[in-house]
C-alpha cells in the first residue's frame, strides 16, 4: 500500500508536503468555473490543463496531490444540473491526477480523493445557501457515493476538506472511514468579533474547540487546519493539539471567494508562506501545503521543510 511510505515519514517525525489549490489554479490558468457547481465540471472540460496543474505541483515537491473532487459530490452536481454526470466528472478528475503521477515518474506520490460537505452557495459570496441545505438522508447518500467512488478509483487516501458544519461532519467521517482508506481531516476556522476562533460557518458562532470534539469518536490518520488565513493557523493548531494526538496538518488559503470565482487579492508571497509554515512545523505540524489561491510557486517554497 502506497500510504505506508507516508505513514513511516510521519511516524519518524518527518515532514510531508501537500499540493496547493487545484480548483483555483485551474481558474487562474483560464478554466471556466461553473456558476452552480464551481470547479467540478472543469475536470471534464479541461482535462489536460488539470493534469498540468498536478504535474506542476509534483515538480514543485508535493508528496501528495489532491484530485479535483472537492466540489463534485451529488450535493453540488444535482442542483447545478450535472447529477447524471457524477461518474464522468469525478472519473475525469481522478484520471488527471493519476496521469500526472505516471508522467512525473514519481511513483511515490500519493493521490488523495477530496470530499467536502459543500452544498450550493449564495451567488457572489462564500456563504452556504441554507434555503437549499441538504437533508440528513441526502448527505449520507452523497458522502457514501463519493467515498466509494474514490476508493474504487484507486485513490490512496481520502482528504476531508473544509469541515465546519458540526451536523454534517459525522456523516462525512463515517462514509470516508467505511472505505478502509486512511482519512485526513481539514477543519476551517474564522475569527470571531471577540478574537476567539470559531468554525468557518458564517450563519452561527460555533467555538472551534467544540467543533473538533467530533474527533473523540473517530480514528483518523491526521487532522489539521485548512482553507483558513495563515495568521490564524498557529492558534488553531494549538487548540487542536490539546484535543488530538495524531499527526497534524496545515494548509491555508489566501485571497477570498465570491461564488464562482476566487479573488486573487493580497496573496501571501512564497517567502512569507515559508516563514509561516516553518513556524507551524516547529510547533509540531508534519503535513504542510496550500489551499485556495496558493500555487506551485508556493509549494516550491516549502522544499526546505522536506527533510
Amino acid at each position: 500500500m502506497k500510504y505506508t511510505a507516508i505513514q513511516k515519514r510521519l511516524e519518524t517525525g518527518r515532514t510531508v508536503i501537500l499540493d496547493g489549490g487545484t480548483g483555483t489554479e485551474l481558474q487562474r490558468l483560464g478554466a471556466r468555473m461553473d456558476p452552480g457547481a464551481w470547479c467540478g465540471p472543469a475536470s471534464v472540460e479541461n482535462g489536460e490543463l488539470l493534469e498540468r496543474v498536478h504535474r506542476e505541483y509534483i515538480a514543485a515537491g508535493a508528496d501528495v496531490i489532491t484530485a479535483n473532487t472537492y466540489a463534485s459530490s451529488r450535493l453540488m452536481l444535482e442542483p447545478a444540473g450535472y447529477g447524471n454526470r457524477f461518474a464522468e466528472i469525478n472519473q475525469a478528475a481522478v484520471d488527471a491526477a493519476f496521469r500526472a503521477r505516471e508522467v512525473s515518474g514519481r511513483s511515490d506520490v500519493l493521490v488523495a480523493g477530496a470530499i467536502s460537505h459543500m452544498a450550493p452557495l449564495v451567488a457572489g459570496t462564500a456563504r452556504s445557501d441554507l434555503s437549499r441545505a441538504p437533508s440528513e438522508t441526502d448527505m449520507r447518500e452523497a458522502f457514501a457515493e463519493m467515498a466509494s467512488f474514490l476508493h474504487d478509483s484507486g485513490c490512496d487516501l481520502i482528504l476531508l476538506e473544509m469541515m465546519y458544519y458540526p451536523e454534517r461532519i459525522p456523516a462525512t467521517l463515517e462514509a470516508a472511514l467505511a472505505t478502509g482508506l486512511p482519512v485526513w481531516v481539514g477543519f476551517s476556522v474564522r475569527q470571531g468579533a471577540d478574537g476567539h476562533l470559531l468554525s468557518f460557518a458564517a450563519d452561527r458562532d460555533v467555538p472551534f474547540a467544540e467543533l473538533i470534539t467530533v474527533l473523540d469518536d473517530y480514528a483518523v490518520a491526521a487532522a489539521g487546519i485548512m482553507h483558513t488565513p495563515s495568521h490564524l493557523i498557529g492558534d488553531a493548531i494549538a487548540v487542536l493539539r490539546d484535543n488530538y494526538d495524531g499527526p497534524l496538518l496545515a494548509y491555508p488559503d489566501s485571497g477570498y471567494f465570491r461564488m464562482p470565482q476566487w479573488q486573487f487579492e493580497a496573496i501571501i508571497p512564497p517567502d512569507e508562506f515559508l516563514r509561516c509554515a516553518s513556524q507551524w512545523v516547529a510547533s509540531g505540524v508534519q503535513i504542510v501545503g496550500g489551499c485556495c489561491g496558493l500555487s506551485p510557486e508556493h509549494i516550491e517554497a516549502l522544499r526546505p521543510l522536506r527533510v
